[in-house]
């Protein structure tokens, strides 16, 4: 007969609140960074960059941050020249956070805005939107006094 696992051996769900608490440090750290240290790329010169989420590795030595331009303009340009300044930008980000390890950055752009307009898009066609909305009741079921 097979035993199940124990809880405390159960694979974990999701991210553990050590990564999450470390990924939420680094998020707001990289805001103040890209507001106030300017990076010297064409690219990036006066493109304002949101960061959506930071996932950090349960070794918390390395970090995905999804960012997304301001109007979503260039994002693949935007992404590639983050990347390609993630050494400069972590050695800020060492300075400003308390870590024992400042993660290895890897910026990703953050698909989830354009998915949420694709649905949008979805929900105002008209032969998705007369299943949404509810019929008209008929006074069929009324009873008559």
């Amino acid at each position: 007969m097979k035993r199940s696992p124990s809880p405390r051996h159960a694979a974990p769900k999701g991210p553990s609140q050590r990564q999450l608490r470390a990924g939420e440090l680094v998020r707001h750290a990289l805001v103040d960074i890209f507001r106030e240290e300017e990076i010297n790329d064409p690219v990036l010169a006066g493109v304002s960059v949101t960061v959506t989420e930071v996932r950090v590795n349960p070794d918390l030595r390395h970090a995905t941050v999804f960012v997304e331009p301001l109007g979503g303009e260039n994002a693949d340009e935007v992404v590639k020249a983050l990347n390609k300044h993630s050494k400069f930008v972590r050695g800020h980000l060492g300075r400003m956070i308390d870590m024992r390890f400042t993660p290895d950055l890897h910026f990703r752009h953050d698909e989830s805005f354009t998915e949420a307009a694709r649905m949008a898009r979805l929900f105002d066609d008209p032969r998705v939107r007369q299943d949404l909305t509810p019929d008209e009741p008929s006074d069929s079921w009324k009873d008559e006094d």
